[in-house]
């Protein structure tokens, strides 16, 4: 409850910003569409929330919607801050202006997170009301309702977009505005200037706002000289990392790129290339002067970023923690850096360097959350030479303490690559690149730091097959993903389409099933487990959509609704086919899914099935759980015929009596040792491991319905080994 009332109070926040819409002068169709979204975005939760939950239950059984709409707070909060840049300057209008107008932060950052928050709120209601009230009949009725919802038949965008696009913020009309509201401010802008230039004017131009009206209106990429930049308030603040500094320009603090001597032809290709991109997770350029007499280029970067990658993860890592970030942060950098990658090669950009000094972050708010941007791509020798022609002692002290990365930069390089320099800058090879940065990501450590494999032949070792060696045990649905990204053949890496995809999803999943708290001296618990193979998922769904495998289509984040949702509806169908083929421990033969390569949940056998306790009802008291027992075995034709012993046993029924301790326990996923290994081991018997892998409770699966669920038959009471046919 406190946390949809954050909510509340954010967009109170947004709603009395944009009361002074008239006033706005920097992005005000952008800053008009992010209000509205999120006005549009809290009526639908709160519509979910009042049709489906209960006020009363509040502190019983509200616990599954804390992190979600936590989430949807930090998306609203953001967007706020967005609103309140543009419309309240602190210094110069004109440095805000020239800071905020060739940006696409509005619908590539606050709207995709806004949209991904909204699907994942959603979910969360959904999940909270299969168990709010006491009434069965009125239980079993929501859940129809809401199984309706994720027939196979809506994965249409069409019809998804007719039936729920309302509900997930996924209309056309939304969609159109996201198209056209960078566009539009645009032209509101130029507008705006002609006024103020007309001899008529009430607030005529200056000279020097001359300069920066003609600034601000020329066309992307074209050189400026370089007494526009450095009239007036312009000083260098200090060094960050490579050739970029913090400059004060206008009250207003840039990141620039300042060349020395380099050659106008290079810099200038590099300008072209970076004035050509913008994207909030792309170092881009938005301004570029030169002066003649003194062989100066100054590039006006897009935003001022701190650090790079290596440095950060570097400064937070420690002896005491066993990974540097949390998980829900290592996924959304990864997702950040896969977004970028992803619009770089949808414009035929290949970075061919890709490594975590190419990565520049900067911290976004106090839980560790970091805004991520990929640099150094387009650089050419010339322009990194020129780029620090004359290195201070303290620039030559940090040369002297570089990472490997600098010493070995070939341990970012994909095999092919050592075979054919052209092999460098691909997409397969940027994939490559991208699974050794997650590998730092998630164990804290630079591949191959452990001297395992440095010397003149790891370049040899790399091409044989070689790869870093996780050092603990990390999550297996990222472990497996990055190694799929360092495939050594290119053509089973992912694209960078469907790696964001999959981390769009598995980023839902960390959220809505944290990790359970350690406890000192004691065996901390596992971590939850997907319950199926989202790169599996992928695979089927590019079966389905064709246009998902090219990837080479700009991407659009009105698609992120619909694409959730199709994650959601492949992953409730497979986990019903899981179930019902439980009874064997086989997987369903008729089911679309890839080779085991795809695996990503970290299973050898690249299936995802559900133990018995998953398939639990729990009632209307919480404390009568109702099972049914089936058996079947496969025949020769694949298909399963049911014994006459199951049939007769199919039709009995009985409700037995648990804790409901044990069901608050099962519920979040925790597992629980079960009463029949705790008697064989009385009885000094030690039985034979179960055939069937048994996948602990995972809330996003939902609460199944127990007429449709079979369960393993119990076997009889006598000890020894249980035969060919009771496995």
């Amino acid at each position: 409850m406190d946390q949809l009332r954050q909510v509340g109070e954010a967009l109170g926040g947004v709603q009395a910003l944009m009361a002074f819409a008239d006033d706005l002068r920097i992005n005000p169709r952008q800053c008009s569409l992010l209000a509205d979204a999120c006005a549009l975005a809290f009526a639908a939760v709160a519509a979910e929330v009042r049709a489906h939950l209960r006020f009363s239950e509040r502190l019983a059984k509200w616990k599954p919607l804390e992190a979600p709409l936590r989430e949807l707070h930090r998306a609203v909060r953001d967007a706020e801050g967005y609103v309140r840049h543009c419309l309240e300057p602190r210094d110069s209008w004109w440095a805000r202006a020239a800071a905020a107008t060739h940006g696409a932060d509005c619908v590539e950052q606050h709207m995709h997170s806004l949209l991904w928050s909204v699907a994942l709120v959603l979910e969360a209601v959904e999940l909270v009301s299969e168990v709010t009230g006491s009434d069965p009949d009125e239980l079993a009725r929501r859940r129809l309702l809401f199984a309706k919802d994720y027939d196979r038949d809506m994965l249409e965008p069409r019809l998804f977009r007719q039936r729920l696009g309302a509900r997930y913020l996924a209309t056309r009309e939304l969609a159109a505005r996201m198209d056209a509201a960078w566009k539009e401010d645009r032209w509101l802008l130029l507008q705006y200037l002609e006024e103020r230039r007309s001899p008529g004017s009430p607030k005529p131009l200056t000279r020097n706002e001359h300069r920066l009206a003609d600034l601000l209106t020329a066309p992307r990429g074209k050189v400026h000289p370089a007494s526009v930049l450095l009239q007036g308030d312009f000083h260098v603040r200090r060094r960050l990392v490579g050739n970029l500094k913090e400059v004060q320009w206008m009250g207003e603090s840039f990141a620039v790129k300042h060349f020395v001597g380099a050659d106008a032809d290079a810099v200038g290709a590099e300008a072209a290339l970076l004035t050509s991109v913008a994207h909030p997770n792309v170092a881009h350029c938005r301004y570029c002067f030169h002066d003649e007499d003194k062989r100066e280029f100054f590039l006006v970067m897009d935003q001022l970023m701190t650090k790079d990658l290596a440095s950060h993860v570097k400064e937070v890592n420690n002896a005491k923690r066993r990974v540097p970030f949390p998980l829900a942060v290592v996924v959304d950098v990864m997702l950040q850096i896969a977004r970028g990658m992803e619009y770089l090669h949808s414009r035929k950009i290949y970075h061919g360097d890709l490594n975590p000094s190419n990565v520049l972050v900067r911290t976004r708010h106090a839980d560790a959350h970091l805004h991520v941007k990929v640099a150094g791509f387009g650089q050419s020798a010339a322009t990194v030479a020129a780029a620090n022609p004359r290195p201070s002692p303290r620039a030559s002290a940090k040369a002297a303490n570089a990472t490997v990365a600098a010493s070995n930069p070939c341990i970012w390089y994909a095999p092919e690559v050592f075979e054919q320099e052209a092999a460098k800058c691909t997409e397969k090879a940027d994939v490559y690149s991208f699974g050794m940065v997650c590998f730092e990501l998630l164990t804290g450590k630079i591949p191959f730091e452990d001297n395992h494999l440095q010397g003149e032949h790891m370049s040899k070792n790399i091409r044989t097959g070689e790869r870093p060696l996780f050092p603990f045990q990390a999550p297996k649905y990222l472990t497996s993903l990055t190694k799929r990204c360092w495939h050594g053949d290119p053509a089973q890496r992912p694209a960078f389409a469907s790696i964001c995809r999959v981390l769009r999803y598995v980023k839902r999943f960390v959220v809505m099933n944290p990790a359970p708290a350690e406890q000192p001296d004691a065996t901390p618990p596992p971590p939850p487990v997907p319950p199926v193979d989202y790169l599996d998922v992928e695979a089927s769904l590019q079966r389905r959509f064709p246009a998902w495998q090219s990837g080479n289509a700009a991407p659009r984040v009105s698609d992120v609704p619909f694409q959730m949702f199709a994650y959601r509806v492949m992953e409730k169908e497979r986990n019903r086919a899981a179930i019902l083929h439980i009874g064997g421990g086989g997987r369903d033969k008729a089911s679309d899914s890839s080779s085991e390569g795809n695996s990503l949940c970290g299973d050898e056998s690249g299936s995802a099935t559900l133990s018995d306790a998953d398939a639990l009802s729990v009632s209307s008291r919480g404390t009568t759980i109702t099972t049914t027992t089936t058996r079947s075995l496969p025949d020769r034709a694949g298909s399963r015929k049911a014994s006459p012993s199951d049939r007769a046993s199919s039709r009995k029924a009985s409700p037995r009596k648990v804790d409901s301790s044990r069901v608050a326990t099962r519920l979040a996923g925790r597992p629980e040792k079960s009463k029949s290994m705790e008697k064989s081991k009385s009885m000094g018997v030690v039985r034979p491991p179960q055939i069937i892998r048994r996948t602990q409770r995972i809330k996003s699966d939902g609460h199944l319905n127990s007429d449709v669920i079979p369960s393993p038959r119990r076997r009889g009471s006598g000890g020894g080994h249980a035969s060919d046919s009771e496995i």
